[in-house]
């Protein structure tokens, strides 16, 4: 595993989420489509308390006692309970932001950690290497998100006109 191009990832993701972001109007975030998807609001939100309370937390409990029990997280039940939606933008992204600085200095602290530590988990055993590259792909999730969510209120917007000749949306 190259975990210097994976913080590397997670650093840039950090850093590169707020200026995808800066000039969203609160409505425009707050805004979820007909299915019931999460807003952008929402999304920034969930990856503010899964910086804080998943991926850097169950690395850290399984580089230091692979055996310890992981808290639990409910991230749909969040979104419900710590009402995601009805925060501001700005301060949701600054917030992720801060917490992300936090875990890139933490990862650039560790001193020869052991990635192939292993928890064993209720749906199978996950290295701490496991759990790094996941939550880089988990940005890349949450991107590609973001993204559907900003395309899909162009296409609000447009009205009563199509958004097709700008290609069909894959998510």
């Amino acid at each position: 595993m190259n975990t210097f191009k994976i913080i590397e990832s997670l650093e840039r993701f950090g850093t590169m989420l707020p200026d995808v972001l800066r000039d969203v109007g609160q409505d425009d975030a707050r805004w979820k489509p007909a299915d019931g998807a999460w807003s952008i609001l929402e999304i920034v939100c969930h990856l503010a308390d899964e910086e804080l309370y998943d991926f850097r937390e169950r690395v850290r409990l399984t580089l230091n006692d692979p055996t310890a029990s992981w808290p639990p997280i409910d991230p749909e039940g969040w979104a419900v309970e710590r009402q995601y939606n009805e925060r501001e933008l700005s301060e949701a992204v600054a917030k992720f932001r801060s917490l992300r600085s936090e875990s890139i200095a933490w990862l650039r602290s560790l001193q020869n950690p052991d990635w192939t530590r292993t928890h064993r988990a209720s749906f199978g055993d996950l290295h701490a290497g496991d759990l790094l590259a996941a939550w880089a792909a988990h940005d890349c999730l949450h991107l590609r998100q973001v993204a559907k969510r900003l395309f899909e209120i162009a296409a609000r917007d447009a009205g009563e006109y199509t958004t097709r000749y700008a290609g069909e949306w894959r998510a």
